[in-house]
């Protein structure tokens, strides 16, 4: 019998052999002041590096959607005007990779998800977040940490709409998590009354995901 080649893509062939042998933990941490700026096992690049599952969806601004439901009182569906019109933000923040890289002082500019959620109401039995990308990825958050003044629906990055290779038209960030956590091509996001794994957490990877605690792995 002939076997088959594997059709997964080797960026997260890459990743699952991470998650197994659990590659990337330092149980070290920082001691300079400007080093406490960087999480433990954490090594600083100069730029956004670009990882996704070896899909980047081309959607223009006009065609994009966003839905909004699950556990809320106001469901909703945005188009990119509506988007836009919505009050606006920019905020900078570093951002931590599980795969070990991080980035200082990004610039972010979108709608904030306390703004969305003031919108959209979530219902009192709403415990986590599910986001939904056109790749197919998705990514949980606790609702407690999506509804942070930090976290962003993003559009712009560094005064530049956000280039596809990044996620645009529309990312999450949620800079206090692991960059995993911080879906691109944001298509639906959906309130949960009970948490569950997204894309990653089920192959191997932590749930919660806090790089000052260095959650990279199930069990770690």
């Amino acid at each position: 019998m002939t076997d088959h080649p594997d059709p997964t893509p080797g960026s997260i062939r890459s990743k699952l052999r991470r998650a197994e042998h659990r590659v990337g933990l330092s149980g070290e941490r920082p001691a300079t002041p400007e080093e406490r700026r960087l999480p433990q096992g954490q090594r600083l690049v100069g730029q956004l590096p670009v990882l996704d599952l070896g899909v980047q969806p081309s959607i223009r601004p006009g065609d994009w959607r966003l839905s909004v439901a699950g556990a809320v009182d106001a469901p909703v569906r945005w188009d990119w005007d509506t988007f836009m019109a919505r009050p606006q933000a920019t905020l900078t923040h570093d951002i931590h990779c599980v795969t070990n890289w991080s980035v200082y002082d990004q610039e972010w500019t979108g709608v904030q998800a306390r703004d969305l959620l003031d919108v959209v109401r979530p219902k009192p039995e709403a415990r986590a977040v599910m986001l939904k990308s056109h790749d197919g990825y998705s990514a949980n958050v606790p609702l407690t940490v999506f509804a942070g003044e930090d976290v962003l629906l993003a559009h712009t990055l560094n005064g530049a709409p956000l280039d596809p290779a990044h996620g645009g038209p529309v990312r999450a960030v949620i800079p206090r998590l692991y960059f995993w956590k911080s879906a691109k091509w944001l298509r639906r996001i959906e309130f949960l009354e009970q948490d569950a794994p997204g894309y990653w957490e089920a192959r191997g990877y932590h749930n919660d995901g806090d790089p000052w605690k260095e959650q990279r792995y199930d069990g770690g």
